[in-house]
């Protein structure tokens, strides 16, 4: 059980590297990256699906990486170019393939709100359970912890672990309450985790409950949520 200066320290953490990326922890291409792209990754980065084909008609490396362990596929997702990735999982790509920060392709888009892709991953193999991150977390979890509802729904209905514990010990659950602000979007998002079945009396590595942790903060929509049993 972790101490609660180690999960505070972890919150920290969190909060560090959601500030410096502008939100998410996932690190897109830099202009100065795109910049000097070559091959399959300039193509995808400029959206050119004529060259992605041309390419792979001549056998270039579907999962060529850039400094950052980016895949051609990585960088059109992050593009949010539908078509592109398209033609790149039916050229065989990886679709759960990670990057140097372990994200793959559905997490970023979880993490970007990005329904429509998220979808589209998913139809084109993408796995919901996969393990992702420096946090051991999983794109639910992502996509909890920024009330990102529809999508939460989509991984849901996917059939991702509703019960995974990170390495901060929390939960989907957990996160849409701790890192939550207790707002509709959040509030929806326990909503949607509550009535999928995650349990509620997984506590943090402090014993403290979702419940609980709604309670300490104020957030009473969110308590309404929980079966009167549990309050």
């Amino acid at each position: 059980m972790r101490s609660r200066l180690q999960i505070l320290a972890g919150l920290l953490l969190v909060c560090m590297m959601l500030t410096s990326s502008g939100i998410r922890a996932q690190t897109a291409p830099s202009g100065t990256e795109e910049a000097v792209y070559s091959g399959l990754h300039s193509a995808a980065a400029r959206g050119d699906i004529k060259q992605i084909r041309r390419l792979v008609s001549e056998n270039a490396d579907i999962e060529v990486r850039d400094s950052f362990g980016r895949t051609p596929l990585h960088v059109a997702v992050f593009k949010s170019d539908e078509d592109i990735v398209r033609a790149l999982a039916k050229s065989g790509a990886d679709m759960n393939a990670y990057e140097h920060d372990r994200y793959d392709v559905l997490t970023i888009a979880a993490v970007e709100n990005d329904l429509e892709m998220v979808r589209l991953v998913l139809s084109l193999g993408g796995n919901s359970r996969n393990i992702t991150s420096r946090y051991d977390g999983t794109a639910l979890i992502a996509a909890a912890h920024l009330g990102n509802f529809e999508v939460v729904r989509a991984l849901v209905n996917a059939g991702a672990p509703l019960n995974h514990i990170n390495n901060l010990d929390w939960t989907a659950l957990i996160e849409a309450v701790v890192l939550g602000d207790g707002g509709a979007r959040h509030v929806e998002t326990a909503r949607i985790l509550i009535e999928a079945g995650a349990d509620i009396t997984i506590a943090d590595g402090e014993g403290v409950t979702p419940l609980a942790h709604a309670k300490q903060r104020g957030y009473a929509d969110m308590v309404a949520l929980f079966p009167k049993s549990a309050k």
